[in-house]
């Protein structure tokens, strides 16, 4: 017996702790303490926006652990490059004096300021006045005269409905279905068009999945022209949501094309010629509502895929075939509306021009334009003829791809851009490059094996690098666009106060892919309080694409959404970017092609797997999956297609059939729909209803009642087959939200409570509230 009991002893010595299976309500606000509002407060420095002037100089204003500061940058200068842009004691005494109230150097009563004809005066509001100070005298008074306005921000310009002229004389918009032109500085508008009509209208930004009152219109740079289009909706199917309240609920109904649906959207291209609003059509037949790089013709707020010369003579643009495997460039005339075809490329997937980023241009007065192919597995840009579409010369090649182009400049002949997977390490760093036209001298700009975000002086002389990594914070640097050589340092972001609190950054990681070869990266996030020893469930945090993956920026954050918060909850999270995701070789993206169930899901595991065996701590037989939209379809499949290893799967807002979804998405990633004798279709192999009876463990689905994206018709299909087969499943309807929860923190509590309870196997705290904790060191 005692020999039995020493056994035993030695046996409980030697096995690994069991991590802590109690959840409590200060672990949940330890996991609090890991979000957004409460970390990115504890970093200064990581981020400027210049204000460059006249002269070749720039001011910025950066936070400080005492509050802000204002700073000046002399690129020209041979010493001092870096300055204060004033004496800040000096100039809150200014202001106090004026003003009664009393102010801090660290803490002055603005965000932003203006100079007056020179250096020695500048403007600023405080107080709801504005005020002229003297940097001389370090005096200020009131002034009549109104503030410089800020400059609008680049999501405020998207939200107007009017697209204003070049010369800012004129702004176009929509009334009735017609496209009207405004003078400025009169206000006398002027109807451009007279034939518009319910869905059959000018410049209608509707891709079904999102729409707006922002016009589609490109103006000439003469200002004298609008390219514009009639959008063709007849017919289209329609959506239909309706509000949640007391009385009769209000009806929200609109046009929205399904795939293998006979008609979609399609647009008949015109110019107008606005002095004398004359209308010219182009000669060729309405094209699909596609681009080159997202499903919808607008990117960014601006219409996609076309640009004027620089005479206002000429138009070229790119039509996209209903599939997205044929782009074929074209030149209009503006006056005729002729229209010839100069380029055409077909791919057997999908085309596109760029990763975030139309990357084709025109060149009217060389007669040449740069085209982006993929044509050798890689992202690569080519000089080619513009009257004839002949190769002239390839302008980048290598097993590397170009990202995104940032500069066109063909005075010089060179052109700068973005490009990943051409130096060592993560191959999802992003770089900037130069390189002439003809291919010579590719010169990297940004050094160091970090992730770069890059912002241009506007004389393109210079460009303020930010690099970072997910554990590496930012060093912010003002670079020459010559060779890339360092100016100044102007910032190098603290994270000191942050590292206090007991912040710890993820882990990146490389693993092979499903094929054993291919490398593949990600992150991890453990417990502030990781006992080595100890036994982890494990999270998968999924976005399978394929326009975008999982982990997202590689920069600096110290907040990922709520990763390391779940993670202080008793869980190992991991998030790694599989295949059939973008930024690498076209292979690699297209890896699924044809097949959307699989989601990258094969690679997830598989990677998984492998961190496992590295960290005795992961439990395998514990795994719990979920994500968002592409993420929710993808969670709910993981756990139907894999129920041997995912355990445990919340998703939100998935498109769980893609036959259910608008046409662009599923057309442009798997294929046109087709319909088979029998009844199935080629959409099939990608809907998770069809999976239901494969469900054995535990499910959350929820969706918003007015989602517009993704509409809640994708849940309650799946929710009915579940029902169907007599499976449990939890279900979620937040009433009135949109694609992204306005219930948020709700969402994010049933969320981790739903991991904890079911793959813990323990209660957790009832009804925790959030904004209720401190910012104390998570110890």
């Amino acid at each position: 017996m005692r020999s039995l009991l020493l056994l035993l002893l030695a046996i409980l010595v030697a096995a690994p702790a069991v991590a802590r299976q109690t959840v409590t309500e200060d672990d949940y606000a330890r996991a609090e303490r890991m979000l957004r509002q409460h970390t990115s407060p504890k970093v200064y420095g990581n981020a400027i926006t210049p204000n460059w002037l006249d002269d070749g100089t720039f001011w910025y204003r950066v936070t400080t652990r005492a509050g802000h500061r204002f700073v000046r940058v002399y690129p020209e200068a041979r010493r001092d490059k870096k300055r204060p842009a004033f004496n800040h004691a000096r100039l809150a005494s200014a202001l106090g004096a004026v003003t009664s109230a009393t102010y801090d150097a660290d803490n002055l009563p603005f965000q932003t300021f203006s100079f007056g004809d020179s250096d020695r005066f500048i403007q600023v509001s405080a107080e709801g006045q504005t005020f002229e100070c003297d940097l001389r005298r370090y005096r200020c008074e009131a002034s009549e005269a109104e503030a410089a306005p800020a400059e609008e921000s680049r999501f405020a310009r998207f939200r107007r409905t009017e697209i204003p002229s070049p010369d800012g004389t004129r702004e176009a918009f929509v009334r009735d279905h017609d496209l009207w032109v405004r003078d400025v500085a009169t206000g006398t508008e002027r109807q451009m068009t007279f034939d518009g009509e319910e869905d059959y209208a000018y410049a209608t930004n509707n891709a079904g999945w999102t729409k707006s009152n922002r016009p589609v219109v490109l103006w000439s740079p003469d200002s004298r022209k609008i390219a514009t289009f009639k959008h063709d909706g007849r017919g289209v199917s329609m959506m239909y949501l309706t509000s949640t309240k007391v009385g009769a609920p209000e009806l929200e109904a609109w046009r929205y094309p399904f795939p293998g649906d006979s008609l979609i959207f399609r647009i008949e291209r015109v110019v107008i010629h606005v002095d004398d609003a004359e209308v010219v059509r182009l000669q060729m037949p309405p094209d699909a509502h596609r681009s080159t790089i997202t499903d919808h013709i607008v990117d960014g707020g601006e219409w996609a895929d076309i640009e004027w010369s620089d005479d206002s003579e000429r138009l070229f643009f790119v039509s996209s075939s209903r599939d997205h495997k044929v782009a074929t460039l074209r030149e209009a005339n503006p006056f005729t509306g002729q229209v010839r075809d100069i380029f055409e490329e077909v791919e057997d997937t999908f085309f596109e021009s760029g990763y975030n980023q139309i990357n084709w241009t025109a060149f009217a007065d060389s007669e040449e334009f740069v085209w982006y192919s993929q044509q050798d597995d890689w992202g690569h840009l080519y000089l080619r003829d513009l009257q004839t579409g002949e190769l002239k010369n390839r302008i980048t090649e290598g097993d590397w791809r170009v990202l995104a182009v940032r500069h066109w400049d063909p005075e010089a002949r060179q052109v700068f851009f973005t490009g990943g997977s051409r130096e060592p390490g993560d191959p999802y760093f992003q770089y900037l490059y130069r390189v002439g036209f003809d291919g010579s001298d590719l010169t990297l700009l940004t050094p160091d094996s970090l992730n770069h975000a890059v912002a241009f002086s506007p004389d393109f002389r210079y460009f303020i690098d930010t690099a970072s990594s997910p554990d590496t914070p930012q060093v912010i640097t003002l670079r020459s666009t010559d060779d890339g050589a360092a100016i100044v340092e102007l910032e190098r972001a603290d994270i000191s106060e942050l590292l206090a609190s007991g912040w710890k950054p993820p882990t990146p990681f490389v693993v092979k892919a499903r094929d054993g070869e291919t490398d593949l990266y990600g992150l991890m996030y453990t417990p502030t309080n990781l006992n080595a020893n100890g036994r982890y469930p494990i999270l998968n945090y999924l976005y399978p694409g394929p326009q975008s993956g999982s982990v997202g920026s590689r920069s600096f954050n110290p907040s990922r959404s709520d990763k390391q918060a779940v993670s202080e909850l008793g869980f190992v999270v991991v998030e790694l970017d599989a295949m059939g995701s973008p930024m690498r070789s076209k292979s690699f993206h297209e890896a699924y092609y044809g097949n959307m169930g699989d989601n990258g899901l094969p690679d997830q595991i598989t990677g998984i797997r492998q961190l496992a065996a590295r960290h005795r701590y992961m439990d395998l037989d514990n795994v719990g999956i979920w994500g968002h939209s592409g993420g929710g379809f993808a969670s709910t499949a993981g756990i139907l297609r894999y129920p041997d290893f995912y355990k445990v799967a919340v998703s939100g807002a998935g498109n769980h059939d893609n036959a259910t979804y608008e046409d662009d998405w599923g057309e442009k990633w798997h294929g046109l729909l087709e319909r088979n004798p029998d009844g199935t279709t080629s959409y099939d192999n990608q809907a998770n209803h069809l999976l239901v009876d494969n469900l054995v463990g535990k499910l959350l689905i929820a969706h918003g009642s007015m989602d517009s994206n993704v509409p809640p018709n994708n849940t309650m299909l799946l929710a009915e087959a579940l029902m169907n087969a007599g499976k449990d499943f939890d279900m979620l309807i937040f009433p009135n939200s949109r694609h992204g929860f306005r219930q948020g923190e709700y969402w994010m509590r049933r969320r981790w409570d739903y991991f904890v309870r079911h793959l813990k196997g323990v209660e957790p705290p009832k009804e925790f509230k959030f904004g209720q904790q401190t910012d104390q060191p998570n110890m």
